[in-house]
């Protein structure tokens, strides 16, 4: 992460279009100001954080703030992604928020035993999504302390 005071992106992993589209406009709506980055699968998602391949310079892929995952993508899906994150010395502390359709208890079980930090189902309306990413915002960017990425004071 990064020192209080800079900004640093919010990444979203969703392979629909338009879900993405909708939380940018959602977070944009409630005057978020960190970049959002996004990927459309955990494949993309681990060579992002391990900066591999197209993201190699740190510059050009910074750490994230907080992760929004989907659940469900093609390659890799948001479960697997999940497990290697929180398995990851280096990437286990980056705040991960599954917001996927799913609404199975089964996914939310093993969201959180796997380390995930909040589930949310996605709101059928944009409404309903406003208000989800109006929490979200209060919450993970304004209230809670994150730790600075290793390296940096």
């Amino acid at each position: 992460m990064t020192p209080k005071g800079t900004v640093s992106p919010i990444l979203m992993v969703d392979d629909d279009k338009d879900d993405r589209m909708m939380t940018e406009k959602a977070l944009r709506k409630n005057r978020v100001i960190n970049p959002i980055l996004f990927l459309e699968d955990g494949e993309d998602l681990m060579a992002y954080l391990r900066r591999q391949g197209p993201y190699a310079q740190p510059a050009s892929s910074p750490r994230p703030c907080l992760i929004l995952l989907d659940l469900n993508m093609p390659r890799m899906d948001g479960r697997r992604a999940l497990e290697l994150i929180k398995a990851d010395p280096e990437l286990k502390k980056i705040p991960v928020v599954i917001l996927t359709t799913s609404q199975a208890e089964e996914d939310i079980i093993r969201s959180y035993d796997t380390g995930a930090n909040s589930f949310i189902t996605k709101p059928v309306s944009f409404d309903g999504l406003l208000a989800v990413m109006e929490t979200l915002k209060n919450y993970w960017l304004e209230i809670v302390d994150l730790p600075l990425e290793e390296g940096k004071a």
